[in-house]
């Protein structure tokens, strides 16, 4: 039987997205992997001595004709503060509606399609954050490690959409793609491209879920107020701790409610 042009292509574009999603083995242990490819992109200084922002730094100087300044090192990590900031809001307002149970699963959760708040502008909303934490927080790492943050996160990103795209489609179907066809991927929109679903927020188990991004932007914010590296790191140091500390109250908020985490 000859298939026409246009199944051709649809099987072709089908084939290429099954080789570049991630695997049910990458899913679960994503938050890993990611923090896998931080660790790679900071352990570049040993390769790349020289710090990212202090080289945006050094060029901003050098645009205005002036020496080198504390005051060119605070523009830059105030904006990768500013960029966390927006980051880390950007992931609670979706994880509000999502549920932090939903966000931490090892599983991927298709039981129902969330079509609110940021969903209506961007339908990976959490994703976005990661790319978005990865290129603020790579202003700390060297040039090698800049490229490595955003290059690396932004692939494993798109990896892990393309996995929940295909189960999402499989699961929900029509009403899926229509949301699909309406609402950009990765690139916000700028006004809401589909009707409120009727989700209520929940900011406080939001920013529960959160908790991790909010302190690397705490980091930013206290090295861009201080530029004070022991004091950035310190700040840094905590966010595992914090992590543990969240992901321990989201299960027993699941066990509470009875939602699987």
């Amino acid at each position: 039987m000859k298939l026409e042009h246009s199944e051709v292509s649809t099987l072709e574009t089908r084939t290429w997205k099954s080789r570049l999603m991630a695997s049910d083995l990458e899913f679960r242990h994503r938050f890993w992997i990611i923090a896998a490819i931080f660790w790679v992109g900071f352990s570049l200084y040993a390769i790349d001595h020289k710090n990212s922002g202090h080289i945006l730094a050094q060029s901003l100087a050098h645009l205005r004709g002036a020496t080198n300044s504390s005051l060119d090192h605070r523009l830059v990590f105030a904006a990768a503060a500013l960029i966390a900031v927006l980051a880390s809001t950007v992931r609670t307002w979706g994880t509000a509606y999502l549920r932090p149970e939903v966000m931490v699963s090892m599983r991927l959760q298709t039981s129902r399609l969330v079509a609110d708040g940021p969903f209506r502008f961007v339908r990976n909303p959490l994703y976005l954050g990661n790319i978005m934490i990865a290129v603020a927080m790579g202003l700390m790492a060297s040039r090698l490690g800049l490229a490595v943050l955003v290059i690396g996160n932004t692939v494993f990103v798109y990896r892990l959409i393309l996995r929940e795209e295909a189960e999402l489609e499989a699961t929900r179907g029509d009403s899926y793609r229509a949301y699909c066809a309406a609402v950009p991927r990765i690139i916000p929109a700028l006004y809401p491209r589909v009707s409120a679903a009727g989700g209520m927020p929940d900011f406080w188990a939001g920013l529960l879920g959160e908790l991790f991004f909010w302190t690397f932007t705490a980091s930013l914010v206290v090295f861009a107020v201080t530029l004070n590296q022991r004091l950035y790191f310190w700040v840094l140091s905590c966010a595992f701790l914090v992590y543990a500390l969240s992901l321990f109250a989201i299960k027993r908020r699941s066990k509470r409610s009875g939602m699987a985490a």
